[in-house]
């Protein structure tokens, strides 16, 4: 269980050094790049849209909203980008 959660951590730091990448190419289209800044800053924000003292949807909101924002950002960036961002990332590490 150890291995996979390190498996895990190890892909995880990969994709962020991949977003932070296409959030700074210039072929990025500027929604995408909202989009992820409204991801990064609504996990960074101390407050949420429902407040995570109401159990469950509380925290059920974080663990929609982020990746939905993700993922809407992901499918509006060409796949060609995401790819050579992907190379970028695998060579500096």
């Amino acid at each position: 269980m150890m291995d996979r959660l390190r498996d895990i951590a190890r892909h995880l730091k990969s994709e962020f050094a991949v977003y932070r990448l296409v959030l700074k190419h210039p072929r990025t289209p500027w929604l995408a790049k909202a989009l992820l800044g409204l991801a990064v800053g609504y996990v960074l924000l101390p407050f949420d849209l429902i407040p995570d003292f109401i159990p469950v949807i509380g925290h059920l909101d974080d663990l929609v909203i982020v990746p939905a924002l993700i993922y809407l950002a992901l499918k509006m960036i060409p796949d060609n980008l995401m790819v050579e961002c992907r190379q970028k990332a695998s060579e500096a590490t």
